[in-house]
């Protein structure tokens, strides 16, 4: 079949991004884990009606794998809707997916295999598991934008959780390289895809104009900046990050020329404000490109349908 990525005959790219989904097939100790499973698939299945995507993003926690009794079939269950529903797919690894008996390795040989998964094998000699590039063609069959993946890790062994390491950011600098020699010296438009969110998130809430929520009182970064970031401004060709994680946060913020998005969480209602008797629907992020523009427009699907196009302004806390 044809895996090629490509701009549509209106010049647009739609991607969802689902997030946090932890699929827990068959396990003992929790008889409401089949119906979380179930009512997450419904709501990725509604998800992919409307929005028709062109390419789904499963951006971490694909899996609880600590919690279930077969991880890879978890995963496959997890990533049955696209299959099923035929749409191309790929997925990063969060903190939860090789926490059980199944590294993110194997994990990710796994989503090779499928039919619909457009992932890409590792580059020799870089850490973690899932690092690579997608690129999306335009209606003259050449290259208009690129899509990282990378592996944000699980947890880091001076406590807290996992950076994105040296040489996969050697590998990003690289690739991006090559990408800009090969657009004539013009970096081309991209995004960046990965689970646990870097420390410029925390920096972008507490200092600059953001909308959404920050609802998990921070964003849960690991304590070591390997410098990710630098790099992505100085390449000049991400426009905006992706992440997951934190389930109650859901907010965009520009910092430095890129937007730092969260999903929004699509298994959990995990947040209830006392306060305002408010909840925190799931749901998913959805991305629009279009074809020669370094520009996105991005909103967020909910569980009962309704569309998020304006979020609410939070302002510098100093």
């Amino acid at each position: 079949m044809n895996k090629t990525l490509k701009f549509r005959d209106d010049g647009t790219f739609t991607i969802v991004q689902f997030t946090d989904v932890e699929f827990i097939d068959e396990f003992d100790h929790d008889p409401d884990s089949p119906k979380l499973d179930k009512e997450t698939r419904c709501l990725m299945e509604m998800v992919i009606r409307e929005e028709q995507p062109d390419l789904i993003v499963f951006s971490g926690d694909v899996i609880a794998s600590a919690r279930t009794r077969d991880p890879i079939q978890s995963f496959r269950h997890a990533v049955a809707v696209a299959e099923d529903h035929q749409v191309l797919w790929a997925a990063v690894f969060g903190n939860h997916d090789s926490e059980g008996s199944v590294s993110r390795k194997q994990m990710h040989r796994v989503q090779l295999e499928h039919e619909y998964c457009v992932a890409k094998e590792d580059p020799p000699g870089v850490s973690g598991a899932g690092n690579y590039v997608l690129t999306v063609m335009n209606d003259q069959d050449e290259v208009a934008a690129a899509l990282y993946f990378l592996d944000s890790g699980d947890y880091s062994p001076f406590g807290g959780y996992d950076w994105i390491r040296r040489d996969q950011i050697n590998w990003y600098v690289s690739t991006s390289q090559a990408l800009t020699e090969q657009n004539g010296g013009t970096p081309l438009p991209a995004l960046a895809f990965f689970h646990i969110p870097l420390p410029e998130y925390n920096e972008a809430w507490e200092h600059y104009i953001c909308y959404g929520h920050r609802l998990d009182g921070k964003c849960h970064t690991p304590m070591l900046n390997s410098g990710f970031f630098s790099a992505m401004v100085e390449m000049g060709d991400v426009m905006g990050t992706f992440v997951g994680h934190d389930h109650a946060n859901d907010f965009c913020s520009t910092l430095h020329g890129i937007r730092l998005c969260y999903g929004r969480a699509t298994k959990y209602v995990s947040y209830i404000d006392n306060e305002r008797n408010d909840y925190f629907p799931t749901g998913a992020r959805v991305i629009k490109l279009q074809a020669g523009a370094r520009e996105f427009d991005t909103w967020i699907r909910q569980n009962d349908g309704s569309v998020v196009h304006e979020q609410p302004v939070h302002y510098p806390e100093r």
